[in-house]
């Protein structure tokens, strides 16, 4: 692609209007995490111009979003004692990201089961809103989380401050009724910040405020912990950091939609884990991929990552030149802002749908965002992995073992050689044939032995045929010679045929071949036909029989 002067144009009115996007919404998100105000506008430049230089998504916007915000505000009020410790976090995250980055483990991270982000977002958008509920009424916020500001929440009703509470309802309803022809000159979160901003310095000034923040460039802020914390903070640290991996790469889908392109995710993962580390360390609230954001910036016609560079550094001006009219803001403002934000993340199309979708699908969204609300939002994304794994698997099993065919051979050829030397029926089902077809794992490993295991004992000999198996994992391939070991105790002669290459190496691997008897695997049908022919032949008559045909 050339870059020219159109581009660098689109470009330009992409970073300018993100950044004046990403003013307001960072300011509320580095309060809301407890780090500061400050802290959100680092983390908004050091995670916006790194992930842009070295992420994988042309047009993206990152910097601090929801999500990572409210599991900020866990780290800092749940697994970190002081400032630096939960830097260290951060850091610790950025490290996590650009492994996963380089292990090339990027597109794996995307295939967390839609049900569990539903939950977890839901429940993040709770959580914003129970917690901005106190600076909506212009009390403090609370250090213990949603939980802790329902519980001060009646003292904060018996004394509200009426200024704040008008300066966060005008915030809001502008942010929920601002016009869309309106936005493309004047987005919402900033008519809401400037309205609101505007009430509390020119007649409700009794309003609680921002306060000064630091004017300049920030200092290096990070302290290496004791050891013992290091190990602690490995948790909290890989939640971060899938919580911020997820949330980019499905950022990165979005713009792909929207620009006809294709992100890399990989790549994508190493700009981001960067520039979380360096937020870390320079105090920053850690980020990822900005819905918000990267919409704003394409529709403003950003195209390349030079928009998002040009976004870092016109907040890096804004920083330095406007950081002493900060100080006036009310958090009544951000609040109403910021209950916007809550609302919006809420997945209300997901929660209509509930009354459709499929009960253990809505029993993992539902344990996922009680979760995140009422313990963490650690807790709530592992145990809603592992409840999503399980029912994945549980429908796994169902389809995998309809996979498997296990029918009688009820062929009359088998026996019309000799069938006047015994008074075996002709017709009778001697002979079986067990199909694993497709892919089977640890999902329907349990049930294959129960499905298959009580066909075998009916049959004098059972042809295992592989001939349509794509997979086999090590769970599955070790109940292969379980069932195996079920034909044996029940004296039933088995055959193994069509094994590809793939499944012939990990039954060989797993040592599950040598149970089969020489001359008892074959490649084919016809030729599992005449070792079968030849055994009963064996059992009828007492002697070997080599033949040619059937």
């Amino acid at each position: 692609m050339n870059y020219d002067l159109q581009t660098f144009r689109g470009d330009l009115f992409g970073g300018v209007t993100s950044a004046i996007v990403a003013l307001p919404v960072a300011l509320a998100f580095g309060v809301a995490s407890g780090l500061g105000a400050a802290a959100g506008i680092y983390g908004a430049i050091a995670v916006g111009f790194f992930a842009s230089v070295f992420g994988g998504t042309r047009s993206q916007i990152s910097g601090p979003t929801p999500s990572m915000t409210v599991a900020m505000a866990v780290i800092v009020t749940s697994h970190a004692a002081t400032l630096g410790e939960a830097l260290t976090v951060v850091v610790m995250s950025g490290i996590l990201q650009v492994l996963l980055g380089v292990s090339r483990l990027g597109r794996y991270v995307a295939y967390t089961p839609y049900v569990v982000i539903s939950g977890f977002m839901s429940g993040i958008g709770i959580i914003i809103i129970l917690i901005q509920l106190l600076p909506f009424l212009g009390a403090p916020t609370s250090p213990h989380g949603p939980m802790g500001a329902l519980s001060v929440l009646p003292d904060a009703l018996a004394d509200v401050n009426v200024s704040a509470v008008i300066i966060a309802t005008v915030s809001l309803a502008i942010g929920a009724l601002w016009p869309r022809r309106l936005a493309r000159l004047l987005p919402s979160p900033l008519a809401s910040l400037l309205a609101g901003t505007l009430l509390g310095v020119l007649w409700l000034t009794d309003a609680p405020v921002i306060g000064q923040i630091p004017m300049g460039l920030p200092e290096l802020q990070f302290t290496f912990p004791p050891v013992d914390f290091l190990i602690s903070a490995v948790e909290p640290a890989i939640i971060l950091a899938l919580l911020g991996s997820v949330d980019s790469l499905l950022t990165s889908l979005i713009a792909d939609s929207l620009t006809g392109t294709q992100h890399k995710p990989n790549r994508e993962l190493v700009g981001q884990g960067i520039g979380n580390m360096v937020a870390g360390l320079f105090g920053g609230l850690p980020g990822a991929g900005a819905t918000m954001g990267t919409v704003t910036n394409i529709r403003a016609g950003g195209s390349t990552p030079i928009s998002g560079v040009l976004r870092s550094v016109l907040l890096v001006m804004l920083l330095l030149g406007l950081a002493q009219y900060v100080a006036p803001i009310p958090h009544a403002a951000l609040a109403g802002i910021l209950v916007k934000i809550g609302w919006d993340v809420i997945d209300w199309r997901f929660l209509t749908l509930v009354h459709r979708i499929r009960r253990e699908h809505l029993l993992v969204m539902l344990l996922t965002l009680g979760l995140t609300v009422f313990v963490d939002l650690v807790t709530a994304v592992a145990i809603g992995l592992i409840a999503a794994g399980m029912t994945h698997a549980q429908q796994l099993e169902t389809l995998e073992l309809d996979s498997v065919i296990s029918v009688p051979l009820l062929d009359r050829t088998f026996f019309s050689e000799y069938q006047d030397m015994t008074t075996t029926d002709p017709y009778s089902a001697r002979v079986g044939l067990v199909a694993l077809r497709g892919s089977f794992t640890v999902a329907s490993s349990r049930k294959l032995v129960e499905v298959i295991g009580e066909d075998i004992k009916d049959h004098e000999v059972v042809i295992f045929d592989f001939s349509e198996t794509t997979y086999l994992d090590d769970s599955a391939a070790m109940v292969v010679e379980t069932l195996m070991q079920v034909a044996v105790e029940k004296n039933t002669e088995f055959v193994v045929m069509g094994l590809s290459d793939d499944i012939e190496d990990i039954l060989r691997i797993l040592n599950i071949l040598r149970q089969v008897p020489d001359g008892h695997l074959v490649g084919t049908l016809d030729e599992a036909r005449q070792a079968a022919y030849n055994l009963l032949w064996k059992h009828d008559t007492g002697n070997e029989r080599d033949t040619d045909h059937i």
